[in-house]
This record gives C-alpha cells, sequence and structure tokens, in this order.
C-alpha cells in the first residue's frame, strides 16, 4: 500500500465535508467559512472512522478488487455517518435554534445537566450492552477467530469478501428475503381479517379477542415445539387428519419443498397476537360516520373495508410492516432450531440461524461476526427503505 494514501484520503474527506458543510451554511445565510472549517475536520473523521483501524487494509498491493470496492463502501459509509449529523447539529446551532424541542408543558426542565444526569443510567446500559458490542464485534469480524481459541489473526476484510463467492451464503440471503416477505405479508393480512371479525359486536366479545392475543406470550422456541407436534410428518397431528380424511401424508419437515412453509406458518401464528392487538385498537379510531355514509351510497361490506377501513389503518399497517420484518429476520431462530434445525438441504437456514452455525457449530466467530454486521446492515437498510417510500403512502388524517 502506498504510504501516502491514508493522508490522500484524508485531504479527500476534508475537501468533500468542507464543501458539503460550506454550500449548507450558504444556504442557510450562515458562514460559508465557519461551514467549511467544521465540516473539514468531519470529513476527516468521517473516512478514517472505520479504515484507521483497518490501516487501510484494503487497498495493499496484494489486495483484490473486491477488497478494494470494499474499501471505498467503509470509506463512504464512514464520511456518511460522521458528516450528516455533524451538519444537522451544527445548523442548528448556528441558528440558535435547540438540539431538542423546547417542552411547553409544566414539568419542563429548566436546565441541561440534570435530564443528561437522569439518562446516564440509560446511556451507560446502552454503551455497555449495545454499541460497545456492536463495534467489539465489527472487529471480530476483522479477524481469524475460532471458538475456544484465544490465538485470533487479522484478515483484513475477507470474512466480508469472501461471502460473495460462498453460494450457501447467497442462498440462505435468498431464503432470509423470501421467507421474511412471506411472514410479514400473509401474517398482516391474516390479522387484519382476524381484528375485522374479532371486532364486530358479539357476545362475548373481550374475552375471544384475549384469546387471540396470548400467542404473542408463547416464545418462539415453545411456537417451535407446538408446531413440531402439529408437523411432525410421521405422528403429527396435521398428519393424522389429513391421512384419516384424504389418505394424504406431506413431509411437512422432511422435504425441502414444505420445510419453510412450516416455518412461515408457525411464525404467523406467533405474531398475530401482536399484531390483531393493535388492529383491534386501530379499528376503534374509525370513523363510524364515514362507515355508515358510504353504506347510503350504495358501498358494500367489502368495499367499506377496502377504501375506508383499510386506509385509516395505513400507519398501524406501516409500523406492524416495520416490527414484523425485524421479527421475521431476527426472532425465528427459536422456531426454526426446535423446528427444523435448518434443514433439510438447509431449506430453512436463514441468515440469523447460519449465523449460529458458523459460529457456535462450526467455531467461526470472525466469519459470523462478518455475517451478523451484514444482517444488521440489511435490516437498516430495508428500514430505511420503509420509511423513505411507505410512509408516503400513510394517511394519518380523517
Amino acid at each position: 500500500m502506498d504510504s501516502s494514501l491514508p493522508l490522500l484520503v484524508a485531504v479527500l474527506g476534508a475537501v468533500l465535508g468542507g464543501g458539503l458543510l460550506g454550500w449548507s451554511f450558504r444556504r442557510a445565510s450562515q458562514s460559508p467559512a465557519l461551514g467549511a472549517g467544521i465540516g473539514a475536520v468531519a470529513g476527516v473523521f468521517g473516512v478514517g472512522l472505520f479504515m484507521a483501524p483497518l490501516n487501510f487494509c484494503t487497498f495493499e498491493a496484494d489486495r483484490t478488487t473486491a477488497d478494494n470496492v470494499f474499501g471505498v463502501l467503509l470509506i463512504a459509509a464512514g464520511f456518511l455517518l460522521i458528516v450528516l449529523p455533524v451538519r444537522w447539529v451544527a445548523l442548528r446551532l448556528a441558528a440558535g435554534q435547540r438540539l431538542i424541542g423546547a417542552q411547553s408543558t409544566p414539568g419542563a426542565f429548566k436546565g441541561t445537566v440534570l435530564p443528561w444526569l437522569f439518562l446516564l443510567p440509560t446511556l451507560t446500559v446502552l454503551v455497555l450492552f449495545l454499541y460497545y458490542p456492536s463495534f467489539d464485534t465489527f472487529r471480530l469480524s476483522t479477524l481469524l477467530a475460532r471458538l475456544g481459541t484465544p490465538r485470533t489473526a487479522f484478515v483484513c476484510v475477507n470474512n466480508y469478501t469472501r461471502l460473495i463467492a460462498d453460494t450457501s451464503y447467497l442462498n440462505s440471503l435468498v431464503l432470509t428475503l423470501l421467507i421474511s416477505a412471506a411472514i410479514v405479508v400473509i401474517g398482516l393480512v391474516l390479522s387484519l381479517t382476524v381484528a375485522n371479525f374479532a371486532y364486530q359486536p358479539i357476545k362475548g366479545a373481550k374475552i375471544y379477542r384475549a384469546l387471540l392475543v396470548w400467542p404473542y406470550a408463547i416464545s418462539p422456541a415453545v411456537a417451535g415445539v407446538i408446531f413440531l407436534i402439529l408437523f411432525n410428518p410421521t405422528g403429527g397431528i396435521i398428519n393424522y387428519f389429513l391421512g384419516s380424511l384424504f389418505n394424504l401424508k406431506i413431509p411437512w419437515l422432511n422435504d425441502p419443498a414444505f420445510a419453510p412453509w412450516a416455518i412461515i406458518l408457525a411464525s404467523v401464528w406467533k405474531s398475530m397476537g401482536y399484531n390483531i392487538l393493535f388492529y383491534l385498537a386501530g379499528l376503534q379510531n374509525v370513523p363510524n360516520d364515514l362507515l355508515e355514509a358510504a353504506a347510503i351510497d350504495g358501498a358494500n361490506a367489502l368495499q367499506r373495508f377496502v377504501r375506508i377501513v383499510v386506509p385509516m389503518l395505513s400507519p398501524i399497517t406501516f409500523f406492524l410492516v416495520i416490527t414484523n420484518m425485524t421479527y421475521a429476520f431476527f426472532d425465528t431462530f427459536g422456531t426454526i432450531d426446535y423446528l427444523t434445525g435448518g434443514g433439510p438441504l438447509s431449506s430453512t437456514t436463514t441468515l440469523m440461524y447460519r449465523i449460529y452455525q458458523v459460529g457456535i457449530r462450526n467455531n467461526d466467530l470472525g466469519k459470523a461476526s462478518a455475517e451478523s454486521i451484514i444482517l444488521f446492515v440489511l435490516v437498516i437498510g430495508l428500514t430505511y427503505l420503509q420509511f423513505r417510500g411507505g410512509e408516503r403512502r400513510v394517511s394519518y388524517g380523517a
């Protein structure tokens, strides 16, 4: 690696950061020179956020094109992670605005020390159990580390770039996206349908609704055990009835074509109680006068449901899409472990379960850490896209 490369990257970060904040300050009628100075410092720290700990190893002479590209992406990511928040804070401070909106209700803090003092226990927990483990996971992902072996070796970003040619990992990625999409779509459609029927005025409705919600209190592992009893190919309840009624037995957990559907059905059943709870609360806020006016105009029950109820529940649906997507990516581990163990033929090995297999069963902590970082970035990216694209179609008014 050229010894002057870190200096050139730092200069590039200073120029880009200074130019961005200088232009932003000028548009906000603030001092462009002040913005350029702040941006230059932020740009230098940004481009070195990830690459400085790695000592710019991705640009060494023996590195592949994939390593070089990954290094450029790390530089860009670090630059954006530092410069954009600094830009937001600097513009607000330069304009004399508060970083946190003023609270006009009684009981507002008059100073700034006391609120931070009350936040200190929470911040301490976040730093110790969230932020530090996250940075340590990134450090571990750059090492050749084996579970139970104290010695490690620095391998730069090999744990990341080698995944590009790993067909089993790519298959797990596609499988995870398909299973997650099925869990979210099927779960929300069924939950809204059931919630709409459960909302109808019937005798004993409170007890009936409470029974619909209780599966959410069950852990994913217990859900896996329940569905193992149901879908067991030899002694399962479902195959027993299918055999008695139709002389049919389906290899639910032994066939790669059926095993993912067993995971999907178990996960949908597990999350339906949570979704129904929110949809029942949302249905209480749908104005009856709109439904009555639509009925007078000749709209049938299905038309009223599609044209009025569904759009008015869009804020809740938007929230549930985010939470169900997170559940589908992370919380299905227990269900998969007890129900299929990732099989058959890796047909239910999602990214989350693969991390367990690679890190614990195969003792490859470095590669498992890299895969966990990629999964985290993937979920963050999908969540960001949901907020950017989905929130525009959410209606918060009547």
